[in-house]
Parts: C-alpha cells; structure tokens; sequence
C-alpha cells in the first residue's frame, strides 16, 4: 500500500495518464482525487492507492486504486450508478502504468491486489470499473479480468461518455 511518501509519485504517474493516455488533461470533477490521493485513499480504512516502484532509481512507475464510490449519474447512465451504489461498490480506479514499464504483469497484479483488499473489507459486493478504449492495453487487461456491463463507445452522438464500463469478479 502506498504511504503518504508515495503520493507525489503517484500524482505525476496519474497526471501523465490523463494527458498522454486520455487526451484530456486534468478536468477537475473527474479528476480531483489525483490532486490529492492522500485524501481519497489513503484516509479512509475502505479506500487504497497501491504503487510500483523501481527498484533501481526509486520512482513511482505504477498506481492503482479502489474506492466506495459507485459511478456517478450523469454521465454514467442512471441504470448503471443504480446497480453499483455507493457503500456497496468497490470501485477501480487509477490503474495506471508508465509506457517504459507496460507489459510486465504491473496492472494485472495490482488489480489482484485491489480485489483482495476489497474482499477483505467484506461490505463490498460488486466491483466496477470503466476504461477509455483509446487507452493503450486498457480494453485488453479488464476484458481479460472482467464483463462488459455497458459500452458507451457508440453513444458519444447521443451524449454518451464512449467509455466502457466492467464489472470484475469478486472471488
């Protein structure tokens, strides 16, 4: 788990994401939770931040984070912030891994990591997601993890988000 001494690590990891990945730069009511994850994850016992560090120059190369709040209605369609309530949803967030350090299993194992500390918990009883297709390897890693409850992706026209939204097993 990520301490206090990793989030400005983990913030630049984010922040590169969402400029790089995403295309759309920091929009603060998506992304205020990178600003300060120290507040997000790390101050409630229901909530985490996990980083990777490499092992040679010490920097944060990876992060990954859970937390209780469902999907938010608008933009997500109503139907789906219904069946992933907050409290009972332990929402994926903020897996993310530098281009250099892609490829080696660090998004998958954080995820397995994620899973474990939300059944742990034991008051979460589904675990969602949702993904930007455009991202590199995003589609790839959650179809192979979970099931695609709603895909946004040809909706943009008619004010859909184009992201798509998975549930992963909580076993």
């Amino acid at each position: 788990m990520a301490t206090r001494d990793d989030v400005d690590g983990a913030r630049v990891v984010m922040l590169d994401a969402v400029y790089r990945d995403f295309g759309t730069g920091y929009v603060p009511r998506w992304h205020r939770d990178i600003l300060d994850p120290e507040a997000f994850y790390l101050r409630s016992e229901r909530h985490t931040l996990l980083v990777a560090v490499d092992g040679q120059d010490g920097t944060v190369v990876a992060t990954g984070a859970l937390d209780s709040r469902g999907p938010a209605h608008p933009p997500s369609p109503r139907w789906l912030a219904e069946r992933y309530p907050s409290g009972e949803t332990a929402q994926l967030r903020r897996v993310y891994v530098r281009p250099e350090h892609r490829r080696r299993g660090l998004a998958r194992r954080m995820v397995g990591e994620l899973l474990d500390f939300a059944k742990a918990d034991g008051g979460y009883r589904a675990v969602y997601l949702h993904a930007y297709p455009h991202a590199p390897g995003a589609l790839a890693l959650w179809q192979s993890l979970g099931e695609v409850v709603c895909d946004e992706r040809h909706e943009v026209s008619g004010g859909g988000s184009g992201v798509v939204h998975f549930e992963v097993p909580l076993h």
